[in-house]
This record gives C-alpha cells, structure tokens and sequence, in this order.
C-alpha cells in the first residue's frame, strides 16, 4: 500500500495500531480547530501522551503531509472500527464557528481526496449526513468524527460542504483512468495470470528491435535451431530456458 506523492511534510506519530484491520473503503475528513501548519499539527501527534493522529494533514497553505501511514490505523476518530476502513484527514481551519478552511487547503483536500480513491480502488465518494449508514459503505462512504463522540469536528463549514466534496471528487474520478497499481492489487492470482498471458499475445506480434538486429544473436539462435525464429520479444518461461540449455548440452 502507498502513501500520497501529494505529501510535501512527513513526521510519523507513534500514535497508531499496525497495520489496520480492514480495507480502505472510507473517508472521514477532521477540522484541526485552528490554522495550524503541518509542522505544527505533526508536532502535537508525535506528543505520544496526546494518543491522538491522523493519516493525513493539510495546512492553511494547502500543504499535505503524512502522520501515518495509509496502512495504519490512526487514532483519530474516537471509534476504532472506523479508523481502521478509514483514511482519516486533519484540514487546519478557524479556531471557531463555523471552522471555516482556505480555499487553499479546500483545494488541496479535493486533490488529495481523488488521490485516495485512486489508489485504493474508491469508485465514488457517497455522502447521505446518515449516521446510521456508517459501515454501509455501498450507501455512503464518508464518515464524520461527530457521530462518535460529543464534538463539532469536521465543523460546520466543512461539514455542510460534505456533499460539494464528494460531488468534485466524483466529477475528476469519472475523467481519470484507474490507477493501475490499485486494478492490479484488486486482481486475484489467477486475474493477474491471464492479464500475463494477454501481454504474451501482444510481445509475440512485436518486431525483433534495432539492437538486437545489430548483434544477430537472434538469427544465430534461429540457424542453429536454439529458437524456431518466431516471436523474438515473447518471454521465456523458466522451463523453456531449461530446455533450451538441455538440448544444447549445457546441463
């Protein structure tokens, strides 16, 4: 599992559980309850009396960074179970009502948030204002820390903007190509292994490349009967290399 390449700040708090527990399949955005920059706010998680953290962070100045690792559960949410489906994200905001953020920082959560979903296979970002939804990630897929403990957090401003949110993650997710490392960790063993021989149909219709013109080995190889002389940019098998150096006294 990767973390964001939209990190700029990185300082690790010891205050989380390795690994999570569960599959990212949820978003729970936080209001830091005041314009804190990333430094500042890496600096109160790495405190390990606080046992508080989150796995991103974004400044007023729309800086993100990285407290945990996207493998990790942070413990930011005041219920265990969702911190681990989660990717918690600390935004800085007012220290009051209605906590309201930047359009930096609104910007750069936007980005990071269709960065998030990318990578680990999130199709849409779903948002109802439902609590009795939370884990029904078909039916919504964006959590807040509200519903688990007696706090304002994400604050109004962000909270009444949940809908907007996932409505611009969603409209830049439906433009993007999937993001083929997320495809390919969602494949089964047996998925991946007819996706290998899909790419052997295509190695097998490639020409022999310049280089390998210009030193003949290919030809040599056909001559002497090595290769049949067919498909020079197809991959060898293990076994076939076996034969190969068999048949030719090598073994």
């Amino acid at each position: 599992m990767r973390n964001s390449s939209l990190v700029s700040y990185i300082r690790l708090s010891p205050n989380c559980t390795h690994p999570r527990n569960h599959k990212i399949d949820t978003i729970t955005i936080h209001c830091m309850a005041g314009p804190l920059s990333v430094e500042s706010c890496g600096a109160g998680f790495a405190n390990p009396q606080r046992k508080a953290s989150s796995n991103y962070g974004i400044g007023p100045d729309g800086r993100v960074a990285l407290y945990v690792d996207e493998a990790d559960r942070s413990w930011c949410s005041s219920n265990a179970a969702n911190d681990h489906r989660a990717v918690t994200i600390e935004v800085a905001s007012d220290s009051k009502h209605p906590y309201a953020v930047t359009a930096a920082a609104y910007n750069a959560l936007i980005d990071l948030l269709v960065d998030i979903c990318q990578r680990n296979g999130i199709p849409r970002l779903l948002w109802r204002g439902d609590k009795t939804l939370v884990g029904q990630v078909d039916k919504q897929n964006m959590t807040v820390h509200r519903w688990f403990a007696a706090k304002a957090c994400p604050g109004e401003d962000l909270y009444q903007r949940h809908g907007q949110i996932a409505a611009a993650v969603n409209a830049r997710l439906e433009k993007a190509p999937e993001d083929i490392e997320a495809m390919i960790q969602r494949m089964t063993p047996e998925q991946a292994y007819r996706l290998l021989q899909k790419a052997e149909l295509h190695a097998k219709a490639l020409p022999e490349p310049a280089w390998s013109q210009a030193e003949a080995h290919w030809q040599r190889a056909a001559a002497a009967g090595v290769m049949d002389g067919t498909a020079p940019e197809r991959y060898v098998r293990r076994d076939e290399l076996a034969a190969v150096l068999g048949r030719n006294g090598l073994l």
